[in-house]
């Protein structure tokens, strides 16, 4: 720790709502804080860097880093990624046996070796392989199409014949899924999602499970309302000893199979943080299915949970499990005692808007 001569932040191209970047702000100066250097705040476009500094980038980072100084993941808090999809949905599934379009880099050998821990479904960079998927898939069952860079379930939608496929795909900007990708996926019903996760920072590693909430946005949309996580110090071997439920046991176990295959496929992949969004329920036909959604190597909406939990086990080295939670509530209401509040106020889309952190003993 102090290694370092500075926290920076970095700004990423999408646009980000005012709550998400000052939540950003707060974990980037309680990171500074556990990691013993000063906060700088944003790193500004053109600015020149020297010397040694921890980055908390907003998005994965993509491409070549070393500008920046980072020498490996030990120097941020997130993940780097040769090729822009690797980053998003898209990796989570096959592309067609002969498609029209396929990113720089595509890999279908890791399409095909995650397959038996993902749900079925294609990845797609063409409109009219969109069309064959979605087809192929709709013979059993409804299923979900999903932007591949979307959070927290929005822009999703579920198809449920071949009209709506068709309306749903005509909707769509054609250069956008070229340059983007689109997911097409079996829909389940009524899912359990799980999340699995992994941080490194400051020599300390704290590997997770948790469950995810949905909250009404005030619109009547059910949206990302938090996560509930369960820490442990260590790996996911650490993890695996906790005496875990079996819907827990095999999304862990899933999680570490596309994990180990991402890493050794796509080796360059860099990441401090990890995170895996497992679902868990019914197909149509009323089978049970399990499968990892998503991974996702840059900050998120646990990551609050993370890094304040990161903060009590560094306090404490004799700690060895705890249990932190994150809350968002689009209600005007201030948050419940013994919480730490990251924000609240008017949210420019969705109203009034709170976000909250609790951490605690199991």
């Amino acid at each position: 720790m102090g290694a370092y001569q500075g926290l920076l932040l970095l700004p990423g191209t999408a646009q980000h709502m005012a709550h998400e970047r000052m939540v950003q702000r707060q974990l980037g100066e309680k990171l500074a804080d556990l990691l013993g250097c000063p906060f700088l705040g944003p790193c500004q476009p053109g600015t020149q860097i020297c010397g040694r500094h921890y980055y908390l980038p907003e998005d994965t980072l993509v491409g070549d880093v070393g500008s920046l100084g980072i020498d490996g993941p030990d120097d941020f808090f997130g993940g780097q990624v040769e090729h822009a999809f690797l980053a998003t949905k898209a990796i989570s599934h096959p592309a067609l046996d002969a498609p029209r379009h396929l990113p720089e880099g595509w890999s279908e050998r890791f399409a095909r070796q995650v397959e038996s821990v993902t749900l079925r479904g294609f990845s797609v960079f063409d409109l009219e392989d969109a069309t064959e998927a979605g087809k192929r898939l709709l013979r059993d069952g409804p299923i979900r199409l999903k932007p591949v860079a979307g959070t927290g379930g929005r822009g999703q939608q579920v198809v449920r014949s071949h009209h709506e496929l068709e309306s749903a795909l005509a909707a769509l900007d054609e250069q956008h899924v070229r340059q983007q990708g689109l997911v097409l996926e079996e829909d389940l019903q009524q899912p359990d999602t799980y999340s699995v996760g992994q941080i490194r920072v400051a020599g300390v590693t704290l590997s997770y499970h948790g469950t995810q909430q949905l909250t009404d946005d005030g619109h009547g949309n059910q949206v990302y309302g938090g996560s509930r996580l369960t820490l442990v110090r260590g790996d996911y071997l650490a993890l695996m000893t906790l005496d875990l439920p079996r819907a827990v046991r095999l999304a862990v176990q899933q999680a570490r199979i596309f994990e180990l295959a991402a890493l050794e496929i796509y080796p360059s992949i860099q990441a401090s943080r990890r995170n895996y969004d497992v679902a868990q329920g019914l197909n149509a036909r009323g089978k049970s299915r399990s499968g990892v959604l998503e991974q996702s190597w840059r900050v998120g909406g646990a990551s609050a949970a993370e890094i304040f939990a990161l903060e009590a086990f560094i306090k404490d080295p004799q700690l060895q499990t705890l249990q932190a939670s994150t809350h968002e509530c689009y209600r005007d209401a201030p948050p419940p005692p013994g919480s730490i509040c990251l924000y609240q106020g008017q949210d420019s889309e969705d109203g009034p808007l709170a976000k909250y952190v609790k951490v605690g003993p199991l």
